[in-house]
């Protein structure tokens, strides 16, 4: 019975280890230089002598949100599983990092390391994971799906929720279908993150889809950088 019941309790610590999220800080980028792997929050990287030096990451497990200031302050950026061989805008400039959803491992691609993360200084578009260059491609193809789905219906049944402040923070309005011009429902310019759970969404500086455009695909988008309080329109694009 003892060695049955130690037996278990082994089974639920690997279960938990491997259920952790898991990163691989470098020093310098394309993986190379001093290494630290973490399994854990870290509130000051100066404790693992890794403050303001990581150049690359490699996730293996979660989804992490790393920042320029020591416990969790300053900017910051929401990383999923997949291999960053470059940190544009964030290049030796990280603090502190904590997980912040589990998430399994990367699905991994001939592509080889570093396409999560383009040179435009975001998440890349090739995952899903963050802004894309948008461009005119005309009209959007409309989602109305009924009452409910759009305008300020039910927040947790809409495609995209739209906040006035960064970090989903401050007044905040869900939507599941285009809108071409944000005016009309109160939040033209307002827009300071985004929170999305279904398709591609490209959002535009001016009515009608003109002006600079972005697009980004499911996820939590804490910052929107340039785009922060600038957006006028919205479109669903797949």
């Amino acid at each position: 019975m003892k060695r049955l019941l130690a037996a278990a309790a082994v089974l639920a610590t690997l279960t938990t280890a491997a259920s952790a999220g898991e990163l691989t800080l470098f020093a310098d980028s394309n993986f190379r230089g001093n290494h630290v792997t973490l399994q854990r929050d870290a509130r000051n990287l100066a404790d693992y002598g890794f403050n303001d030096r990581v150049s690359s990451i490699a996730i293996r497990s979660g989804v992490w949100e790393l920042c320029e200031h020591a416990n969790f302050g300053g900017r910051c950026v929401e990383l999923r599983p997949g291999e960053y061989r470059t940190l544009p805008d964030f290049n030796d400039s990280v603090s502190s990092l904590r997980e912040v959803a589990r998430g399994g491992p990367g699905r991994g691609d001939d592509r080889g390391p570093g396409r999560d993360w383009d040179d435009r200084g975001g998440p890349g578009r090739g995952d899903d994971r963050g802004p894309g260059r948008g461009d005119d491609r005309g009209p959007g193809r409309g989602d109305d799906r009924g009452p409910g789905r759009d305008g300020r219906g039910p927040r947790g049944g809409n495609d995209v929720e739209l906040f006035s402040g960064p970090r989903f923070e401050g007044a905040d309005i869900g939507l599941s279908r285009d809108i071409r011009n944000l005016t009309d429902i109160g939040f033209n310019d307002r827009a300071g993150s985004i929170l999305i759970r279904e398709g591609r969404w490209e959002f535009c500086e001016h009515a009608d889809f003109r002006g600079q455009c972005v697009v980004y695909g499911p996820g939590r988008y804490s910052f929107l950088e340039q785009m922060n309080n600038r957006i006028s329109s919205m479109r669903r694009v797949r």
